[in-house]
């Protein structure tokens, strides 16, 4: 980065704007999100203890797509032997779950959780239709990819399942803290909000439960 000006001594000076660009200019080369990176600087959080949260989540990060790759091949191996055998999966696969449902009925599902409701409402009326239907997209891969988890035998508070827990918790932390007690309500609701259990049960029979156990696990070890 050019100094903002250079001594007699051959010495360069930056300015304080220029400092902070090169430590958003690293943390980003790290792969620190923006908003993340902004917490750091605004709240001026020690940067190293921000840098080991991002490590954990790196790794995290790391466990999801190493269970996901093992999940994907044994559905490979499941879907080629059901073809030979004629038996088709217990999983129903759907592109799009969600396919034809409007932001207010999000909002009405989310009724128990007004706080969350209104980020929700912020946000999706900020974006394009597509956009919509590629996160409904989404959060229809992520439920297959629960129930394949729960197909496959591992219990709820196992590390596969709880990485992607950890995925669904960082992305509802991107409109607004969450806290444990929330978070369990939410897993309650998977359960007990007629909507959302009729969309996990549509995956797989016992999906929602098993989210609910999950969530609460997740709740109890990582948040409380």
């Amino acid at each position: 980065m050019p100094p903002a000006r250079t001594g007699a001594n051959g010495h360069r000076y930056y300015e304080e704007h220029q400092l902070r660009l090169q430590q958003i200019l690293v943390l980003r080369a790290l792969g620190v999100g923006l908003p993340e990176v902004g917490r750091i600087l605004g709240e001026q959080v020690d940067e190293v203890d921000a840098l080991r949260g991002h490590h954990r989540r790196l790794l995290a990060e790391r466990d999801r797509l190493d269970a996901l790759a093992g999940t994907v091949s044994r559905t490979i191996a499941e879907l080629e032997q059901s073809r030979k055998d004629g038996n088709p999966r217990p999983i129903n696969r759907p592109e799009n779950l969600f396919e034809g449902i409007q932001p207010s009925q999000y909002q009405e599902n989310l009724r128990d959780f007004p706080e969350h409701a209104e980020e929700v409402a912020r946000t999706v009326a900020a974006m394009a239709p597509q956009d919509i239907e590629a996160g409904q997209r989404e959060r229809t891969t992520q439920m297959i990819l629960l129930a394949d988890l729960m197909a496959a035998g591992h219990p709820a508070d196992t590390a596969p399942v709880q990485a992607q827990i950890d995925t669904r918790y960082q992305a509802m932390t991107q409109l607004r803290p969450v806290s444990a007690e929330e978070y369990r309500a939410v897993g309650r609701s998977c359960v007990d909000n007629s909507a959302w259990r009729s969309a996990y049960e549509a995956i797989a029979p016992g999906l929602a439960a098993y989210q609910r156990d999950a969530i609460e696990a997740y709740a109890t070890t990582r948040l409380s």
